[in-house]
């Protein structure tokens, strides 16, 4: 029996998008009910892999009304956008949440790009404050507190989440396009970090460096652009 097939079998009959590791655990866990399927309890992981990677490429070529996508280093089947409205005069339209506005979007790419990053880091590209945008992407999941920075006061850092992978149809974060070029731009610390809050670690105004424009433009235009 082909690993391809099998593991399309499991991808179909799943309620939720599988990880290779959930993969191997499927493949573990079906030598305990079948003696026909101990051949496969130790797939390896490049395996498995290479087995969905070939089952995309089969259903790509075949141009079939579904394909297998990978979003967040999750597999699943996802129907193809001109079959929309059948599918959704089937199942109904899923309320999609409010679009980012530039400012969240800028404040976004930052992230992506430059994790983890303090909420001072941020403000010197910027330019200005992030307090408010920043807490809204907490709150839409898009961004979580990843660690401490080991600086004065010990700020908190950020980092973007697997809703943001999905948020934007991203298999990992190496998808960010030009990801290279833009967390190479470099971002003038100040020598320390100054709070009165330790969980809320700023730089005063006049340390702040605004980047060059292009710079920030770049980050936000590079990710709004998995928007369309």
């Amino acid at each position: 029996m082909d690993l391809k097939y099998i593991l399309e079998s499991v991808l179909f009959s799943a309620q939720e998008p599988l990880s290779v590791k959930d993969l191997r655990e499927v493949l573990k866990n079906a030598a305990e009910h079948s003696p026909d399927a101990a051949d496969f309890k130790k797939t390896s992981f490049e395996d498995v892999v290479a087995a969905l990677d070939a089952l995309t490429q089969e259903h790509t070529a075949a141009q079939r009304s579904y394909r297998l996508v990978c979003v967040a280093e999750r597999w699943q089947f996802v129907t193809e956008p001109e079959f929309a409205p059948w599918v959704k005069a089937l199942v109904g339209e899923r309320a999609r949440p409010s679009r980012l506005s530039a400012p969240a979007l800028e404040t976004l790419a930052i992230i992506a790009y430059r994790q983890p990053i303090t909420r001072a880091e941020m403000e010197q590209v910027r330019g200005v404050a992030v307090d408010g945008v920043l807490q809204t992407l907490v709150e839409r999941g898009l961004v979580e507190q990843v660690g401490v920075a080991e600086v004065i006061g010990r700020p908190r850092t950020f980092g973007t989440t697997a809703a943001f992978l999905e948020y934007f149809g991203l298999k990992n974060l190496e998808e960010l396009p030009a990801a290279d070029e833009l967390r190479r731009i470099p971002i003038n610390k100040p020598d320390s970090l100054l709070t009165v809050d330790p969980g809320l670690a700023t730089a005063p105004p006049e340390q702040l460096a605004t980047a060059p424009t292009e710079a920030t433009e770049a980050q936000s235009a590079a990710v709004s652009e998995k928007t369309k």
